[in-house]
């Protein structure tokens, strides 16, 4: 991992991110989005025999097969997964919006509705590796929401068939609809619709670089929940840090992606040649070492700083997807964390207990977007509706400032809709 100290080397260059690129397949997701739009299940079907080498008989997950899942998913897993969604379900549950009304002395009502989504597409990544937890985190705070259509989108593996664990766990979420898409297609599928899949009001869910562009690209014909890149973490640590624990951290994030991100932030100098040692020991022994190896060769840095106020202002500038902060006192840091997707306090808390178990959601902004997107909630599965009652004598005593304010803008439709209720009176 490059060392950079921020007593030597140009802020710039320490603060330096890199992103993702679209552009590439920019004219390919086109072309599937096209092809979706204009030939519906049939294009979906060919899409998925010419991109996944994979014949379907059926887009739809039958009842039987996830029957089949629940069956053939382990009892401690079911265990697992059945108390990751009590623990998820009782810290969104929290987050739950009321609506208000205002109602004022002359007679005027005001007032905001808090409406659930009606149809919400989930993207969960699949093919050569599965991801339950995805699952658990995007579907739960649509369920608490009060979401009425959850429509599920995975690909199968080569032979066609979903991974037991996701449809075992989109069963205890309480996923309404299943269906054997993924990338660019399984998208475009949510946003138009096809004969089999439900066109969705908004998609959620992370994935590669064709889903992440085409789901930028459908953004406005349905809403999106945020346009998701490789992941990373950032982990700030002082004297009290246990190396072995800061860089199997750092492999957690690295093993990834290739253009996943591991950065250290640190006021001890001593520590940082303890990190370079166990990262090296530890990655020898990691079966996805070739990508973590090339994410920590590539993107992974360790930054020497003079004090923890100084680590927490490089944070807040890089804004993490994940922030640890292996320090004595992680509270006393804690209020002075403006830019993090989540933040994990003290030893004893690594990210991965967040990822699978903990509570809050690891649908997270990365690519430093935490400093304006937030994580996954209840909140991006409802929509705000206001409403407004005037009495006539309300309308009246503000007849005229209304109408003055369109006249300033030369609405004069505007101003005349009030007008002729005011001389309707008079």
């Amino acid at each position: 991992m490059r060392v950079y100290s921020t007593q030597k080397d140009d802020l710039a260059d320490i603060l330096a991110r890199k992103y993702s690129e679209t552009a590439d397949v920019s004219t390919a997701v086109t072309t599937i989005i096209d092809r979706v739009k204009a030939d519906g299940d049939q294009a979906l079907y060919q899409l998925v025999k010419e991109i996944d080498d994979v014949t379907l008989d059926s887009l739809t997950v039958t009842k039987e097969e996830i029957a089949d899942a629940l069956k053939a998913t382990s009892p401690e897993l079911i265990k697992v997964i059945e108390q990751s969604k009590a623990n998820i379900l009782a810290f969104h549950q929290k987050q739950v919006r009321q609506g208000f009304v205002s109602t004022e002395e002359n007679g005027v009502v005001m007032g905001q509705r808090i409406l659930p989504l009606a149809r919400v597409g989930v993207y969960v990544p699949g093919g050569t590796a599965a991801y339950p937890s995805t699952v658990l985190m995007d579907v739960l705070p649509a369920k608490i929401a009060g979401v009425k259509k959850i429509v599920m989108v995975t690909p199968t593996d080569s032979e066609g068939k979903v991974p037991a664990a996701i449809l075992a766990t989109a069963s205890i979420a309480g996923v309404d609809e299943i269906y054997k898409v993924g990338g660019a297609h399984g998208v475009a599928a949510l946003a138009y619709g096809t004969e089999t899949i439900p066109k969705v009001d908004k998609i959620v869910g992370p994935g590669n670089i064709y889903v992440a562009t085409a789901k930028k690209m459908v953004y406005g014909v349905v809403d999106i929940d945020m346009i998701a890149g490789p992941s990373d973490v950032l982990i700030v640590a002082d004297h009290s840090a246990n190396p072995r624990w800061i860089a199997a951290d750092l492999l957690a994030q690295a093993e990834h992606d290739k253009l996943a991100q591991a950065i250290l932030v640190t006021t001890e100098d001593a520590l940082i040649e303890k990190v370079q040692k166990e990262v090296e020991q530890q990655l020898a022994a990691l079966p996805r070492k070739e990508i973590a190896a090339a994410a920590i060769e590539n993107n992974g840095k360790i930054i020497l700083v003079q004090n923890l106020g100084e680590a927490i202002s490089i944070a807040n500038e890089i804004a993490p997807e994940h922030l640890e902060l292996s320090v004595s006192e992680p509270f006393a840091l804690l209020g002075k964390v403006e830019n993090a997707g989540s933040v994990f306090l003290g030893h004893h808390t690594p990210e991965v207990l967040g990822d699978y178990f903990a509570g809050p959601n690891h649908t997270l902004p990365t690519e430093g977007t935490a400093r304006f997107y937030s994580p996954l909630s209840v909140d991006d599965f409802v929509k705000k509706s206001s409403y407004l009652y005037y009495t006539e004598e309300a309308m009246n005593a503000v007849g005229e400032a209304v109408e003055l304010f369109a006249e300033t803008e030369d609405l004069m439709g505007h101003a005349r809709s009030m007008k002729v209720r005011r001389e309707e009176k008079e």
